[in-house]
């Protein structure tokens, strides 16, 4: 396994050396200024129109709960390497990693005791947070209250095509009709975010990233089309978790398949643990709505996601900068890299 402070181990693969001299440039993502878009996302979203073509059912019981499922078990793996991410920055010490781990579950115990002495402001602030980290995925645009805007449209999108439905998954999230105001506020800002949205598909298109671009209305059309569980799934599994996990897998260097499966599927594992006991404990201070208590997990996580994700960012590049301070010395080593 490669040491967490190497930038490029020295006895991977051409590949994954490359791929790490690219990374070191700042290009977090393979395709630069677009995206990422798995092959897993075409199949997902030929089966969800498929499925609404035909006429099924995908709002009903059963069908939630699977899409609930599919939610939490294929998005979470994506957040799971955010503490060897951390131990890849180096110069943290043992003692600075380990300060730096004990913050990251702070913040997560925080947000989780928030969803029982203070609900609606946790979702509030669960709705603020995913629009910073959906808009992360827009690389083609500078601007960051335009990137957050067009993170809103990913959560504003199902408001739009299925209110009722968002209404009622928000008031069992913070058990009132806070719920409900928080509902028709993302319906009011979401002619503006999908406007930006449009924009930036459109920009992404010109620049070259056709699939990104393709993939992205299409997931959001399923967003509004689509159950809401179901065109978050579509969108949170299969768009926005490879996006991040191919940028972790690329970051972090020649670790083992082995390493990186395990590692994913036990803190993702433990996530999801430390929430059934944390939920049992509290009998009925939490929905009964399994769907509800999912998102409300999927919020628990992504706050310290998102804080220290910025944070490893800025870590990173300021290693990256270290290592190589002219611009095109990374270019020149990739060549190395590549010819060796």
């Amino acid at each position: 396994m490669a040491s967490p402070s190497t930038i490029i181990d020295t006895e991977a693969s051409p590949r994954v050396a490359a791929s790490a001299a690219v990374t070191s440039l700042g290009r977090r993502v393979p395709s630069g200024r677009g995206g990422f878009v798995h092959p897993g996302f075409w199949l997902a979203a030929l089966y969800l129109a498929t499925a609404l073509a035909a006429g099924l059912s995908l709002d009903g019981p059963i069908a939630t709960l699977i899409a609930t499922i599919v939610f939490i078990g294929g998005g979470m793996p994506h957040g799971a390497y955010d503490i060897a991410l951390l131990a890849r920055t180096g110069r943290l010490g043992r003692r600075g990693l380990g300060l730096a781990v004990g913050g990251y579950v702070g913040i997560a115990v925080a947000m989780a005791v928030m969803w029982v002495a203070s609900p609606l402001v946790a979702l509030v602030l669960f709705v603020a947070v995913a629009s910073v980290h959906f808009g992360e995925d827009w690389t083609m645009i500078d601007e960051p209250l335009l990137k957050v805007a067009a993170g809103t449209a990913i959560i504003a999108a199902p408001a739009i095509g299925h209110p009722a439905e968002v209404a009622r998954l928000f008031v069992a999230m913070v058990g009132g009709p806070g719920g409900e105001t928080v509902a028709r506020s993302l319906i009011a800002v979401a002619p503006v975010a999908l406007l930006v949205t449009i924009v930036g598909i459109s920009d992404a298109w010109r620049n070259g990233a056709r699939e990104w671009a393709t993939a992205t209305a299409v997931a959001i059309l399923g967003l509004i089309i689509a159950p809401p569980v179901a065109g978050f799934a579509l969108f949170f599994v299969f768009l926005h978790s490879p996006r991040h996990l191919a940028d972790a897998r690329i970051t972090l260097g020649g670790v083992s398949q082995r390493w990186w499966l395990a590692t994913g599927a036990a803190l993702s594992v433990a996530a999801i643990g430390g929430w059934v006991l944390f939920a049992s404990s509290l009998g009925r201070s939490l929905p009964a709505d399994l769907t509800a208590q999912a998102f409300q997990l999927l919020a628990t996580v992504a706050v310290p996601h998102l804080a220290f994700s910025k944070w490893i960012e800025r870590r990173l590049a300021q290693g990256d900068r270290q290592h190589f301070p002219a611009s095109g010395a990374g270019e020149d080593l990739l060549g190395e890299v590549s010819a060796g």
